[in-house]
């Protein structure tokens, strides 16, 4: 993150720390009937009183190492069993912050709404609500992470846009304050928050951090076709003949960094479905295994495919060969992403 913080029109001193930076200034509490201070967060309300800040946030892709559906609920979701895994492919979005009272958004991609549907614009109007946030606050979204591929970049913008209001306004939010709020936007937004590797559980809210596989690099494909992802979970039979990945046998090798072994012990149960309806997914799985990957799968509903590589010119080497293949392909060599690995 970017930029510099302006002055806030507040009462009591306070100091936050966040995004490698410190911000110091003050907050005007509400005080209740008995002149007692009701000092929780939602007692805030803050006011921007300065010239035009900029700030930038990076927002990055996820792929899931292994997703098992253990049943259908009687809600209509579905419990799951995945291992997720942010990548360096990211969106960038940058906020600048000025005097007034409204929220707005542009984005480099015409495709994707721009007004109060947009995940982003959510996010923000959320905290600016519980807070009582008077400012104006303009969003822009380079887009990079391509669109309903399996990749929660939707939900990772989100994400991203809670921790920057969080922090450019100084509301003292720990990533598990913002997590709890995440979720009644959607269930991949927590992860979002919290990023690296984890084993997410129940609807995708049940999140414990797990191994990061170190001195990888993971080659992202996507071809140009839509999946519906209520398409894929709608059609998906679960029975006693399903193939279940090994979740737990995938997080015994990541935790041993064993890369070799979490390649061979890949698994995706929706593949199932993904698979035959769209071929060019099957495809492009040959193709990196025949091109050097330890390992490849399908993520999420589809249909990104990654692939596993032990060195960055094989993988480049197999994204050139599947380019050449599969027309209209994006492909995007990475490397694992967490917030505790240097980069």
């Amino acid at each position: 993150m970017s930029g510099r913080h302006g002055r806030l029109r507040r009462m009591h001193t306070v100091r936050t720390i966040g995004h490698n930076h410190e911000y110091n200034g003050n907050v005007n509490y509400k005080y209740d009937t008995a002149g007692q201070c009701t000092d929780t967060p939602p007692a805030v309300f803050i006011t921007w009183e300065t010239d035009d800040m900029t700030y930038t946030y990076n927002a990055p892709a996820k792929i899931n190492i292994g997703l098992d559906v253990i049943r259908k609920r009687e809600d209509g979701y579905h419990d799951l069993r995945m291992i997720m895994q942010t990548v360096t492919l990211f969106d960038t979005l940058t906020f600048d912050i000025k005097a007034g009272n409204n929220v707005s958004m542009t984005c480099t991609d015409s495709s994707l709404p721009i007004d109060s549907g947009n995940l982003v614009i959510k996010a923000v109007n959320m905290l600016r609500e519980e807070f009582g946030i008077t400012a104006d606050i303009k969003v822009h979204l380079e887009k990079r992470i391509p669109v309903a591929a399996g990749m929660a970049g939707g939900s990772s913008d989100a994400a991203a846009a809670f921790m920057a209001v969080n922090n450019i306004f100084g509301l003292g939010l720990s990533r598990q304050d913002l997590m709890k709020r995440a979720v009644n936007l959607g269930a991949d937004i927590p992860y979002c928050i919290m990023q690296g590797t984890a084993l997410s559980e129940g609807i995708g809210d049940i999140l414990t951090p797990i191994a990061t596989l170190r001195d990888i690099y993971i080659l992202i494909a996507t071809p140009g076709i839509n999946v519906s992802t209520g398409f894929v979970y709608g059609s998906l039979k679960i029975d006693d003949s399903t193939i279940h990945p090994d979740i737990d046998a995938i997080i015994r090798a990541m935790d041993d960094n064993n890369a070799r072994e979490t390649g061979r012990l890949l698994g995706n149960v929706l593949e199932t479905v993904t698979i035959p309806a769209y071929p060019v997914i099957d495809d492009l799985k040959r193709l990196m295994t025949a091109h050097g990957a330890i390992g490849s799968l399908m993520s999420g509903s589809g249909p990104t495919v990654f692939g596993i590589y032990l060195d960055k010119n094989t993988a480049r080497n197999a994204a050139d060969i599947c380019k050449e293949k599969i027309a209209g392909l994006f492909c995007a060599v990475t490397t694992c992403y967490s917030p505790e690995l240097p980069h």
